[in-house]
């Protein structure tokens, strides 16, 4: 289901922290998130945001995002917390890049995860992403270094 600004408030009381903050949206939100930061950044017309709902109860978000001709790019990823561990992480991606593949041939869709975002980079890996790249030390956060791993869905696992 698409997102929209009639969704705002319910995101912004599911980010509810400064690392929550940080591990869903990088450095395009501040803490604490707000209509006007949602607003800026999602009338950019190279993201689609979307929602995941399961028996009439909204559960998830996700984004796409156009990073180039050929590649999309699968964006800040959530789950609300009662509803994980269910597959659901799972089925809305796939449904994300049955999207993405419906709109053009395309060579790769990218995300980039927290290398400690273990139970994440597994529901990656076992939907056909590798990882391509590691970046070390983007942040700061609670005593310690964030590494991001940077991940693709290239066009022959897109196609299966």
């Amino acid at each position: 289901m698409p997102f929209t600004d009639e969704h705002y408030a319910m995101l912004i009381e599911w980010i509810d922290s400064e690392r929550l903050n940080y591990q869903w949206g990088g450095f395009q939100f501040t803490f604490p998130l707000t209509h006007r930061q949602l607003n800026k950044y999602f009338s950019n017309r190279l993201s689609r945001p979307f929602l995941c709902q399961r028996d009439g109860v909204f559960v998830g978000f996700v984004e796409l995002y156009q990073a180039s001709k050929n590649v999309q790019r699968i964006c800040r990823v959530f789950i609300q917390p009662d509803y994980r561990g269910k597959g659901l992480a799972s089925e809305m991606l796939r449904l994300v890049i049955a999207v993405a593949k419906a709109d053009h041939p395309m060579s790769a869709v990218t995300l980039s995860v927290f290398s400690h975002n273990h139970s994440a980079i597994q529901c990656y890996q076992q939907l056909g992403f590798e990882q391509t790249e590691v970046v070390k030390n983007v942040r700061f956060i609670e005593g310690r270094y964030w590494d991001l791993w940077l991940m693709s869905l290239t066009e022959n696992k897109i196609m299966e």
